[in-house]
């Protein structure tokens, strides 16, 4: 069923919105809109008049799920833009011929420091 509600409070999991005097019903977050909500404040505000869809009562504790996500067109996926990737810079291919290069040297130090110990 769809009917119009007025939100009368945002919380960060999702909004309350009054659907007449003495009902009311909640609409997750995820049930807001397509895609990710990172704070529902700025989507939706104490006062705002919506449209919204019954999607299920628990008829143990009375609560009602609310969405609006469910009346909204959905993109098919292969229309979503897609975000722009950055291509990082490559570090130069140097491979092991530094360690070729530092081997000498190391070599030389390590045969000093033998010497050292023998003495």
């Amino acid at each position: 069923m769809i009917q119009k509600g007025i939100v009368t409070g945002v919380q960060p999991y999702g909004a309350f919105v009054s659907l007449d005097k003495e009902v009311q019903g909640l609409i997750h977050i995820s049930e807001c809109t397509h895609g990710f909500v990172k704070d529902l404040n700025e989507l939706l505000k104490v006062g705002d008049e919506i449209t919204v869809q019954i999607i299920d009562i628990d008829e143990y504790t009375k609560k009602i799920s609310l969405s609006i996500r469910t009346l909204e067109k959905q993109v098919p996926y292969h229309e979503v833009p897609k975000k722009k990737k950055f291509k990082r810079k490559k570090a130069p291919k140097i491979g092991f011929s530094s360690i070729h290069q530092m081997m000498p040297t190391w070599v030389k130090e390590a045969q000093i420091d033998e010497s050292n110990r023998e003495n």
